[in-house]
């Protein structure tokens, strides 16, 4: 699949149909999200993938919004790994680097799901206490978002979009 139809291609899909998803593909989704960049090549994502449906369900139940985590087949806890976060950039690559190079893996890993004919929905908003001990982290590692992973039952039309001559400024900003 070309990127940008990947790019225009991408939904974020709240239903999923009951068929598991290969290890193969959940392997090249990670492995997407391993190549993205980070600050200084910390590389300080790591990701918990979780097939299990009672934990999925208990995610489901501590977010505030993926209620639908519990019908995917799958949930890839992004996690930051705080000694490696902290390892060039000290605090800094904590609380500002960390949570960018977290978000481009995941910005990698969508697109990627979606090429294989997978769709993927991003959750940032969950207990991470519950999560942290759902899937067992260590203390330096500190979980980011969910994303669930599987096979569409649902084809959403693509949300509106501002038209690019609003969003693109040459030379300086222009209202």
């Amino acid at each position: 699949m070309d990127v940008f139809d990947a790019i225009r291609g991408r939904r974020s899909i709240r239903r999923y149909a009951s068929r598991p998803v290969e290890r193969e593909l959940i392997e090249k989704v990670v492995d997407a999200g391993r190549w993205a960049p980070s600050s200084g090549n910390t590389q300080p994502v790591e990701v918990v993938a979780v097939t299990d449906p009672e934990k999925r369900r208990v995610m489901a139940e501590v977010s505030g919004y993926a209620r639908y985590l519990k019908d995917a087949p799958v949930a890839l806890v992004v996690c930051i790994n705080l000694s490696r976060a902290r390892s060039r950039y000290g605090e800094l690559g904590v609380s500002y680097f960390a949570p960018l190079d977290a978000a481009v893996a995941i910005q990698n890993m969508m697109l990627a799901a979606h090429a294989l004919g997978l769709g993927t929905c991003w959750d940032s908003v969950f207990d991470k206490g519950k999560v942290r001990e759902l899937v067992s982290l260590p203390g330096d590692v500190e979980p980011f978002a969910i994303i669930a992973l599987g096979y569409p039952s649902e084809n959403p039309s693509p949300p509106p979009r501002r038209p690019l001559k609003e969003i693109l400024h040459w030379e300086k900003y222009s209202s």
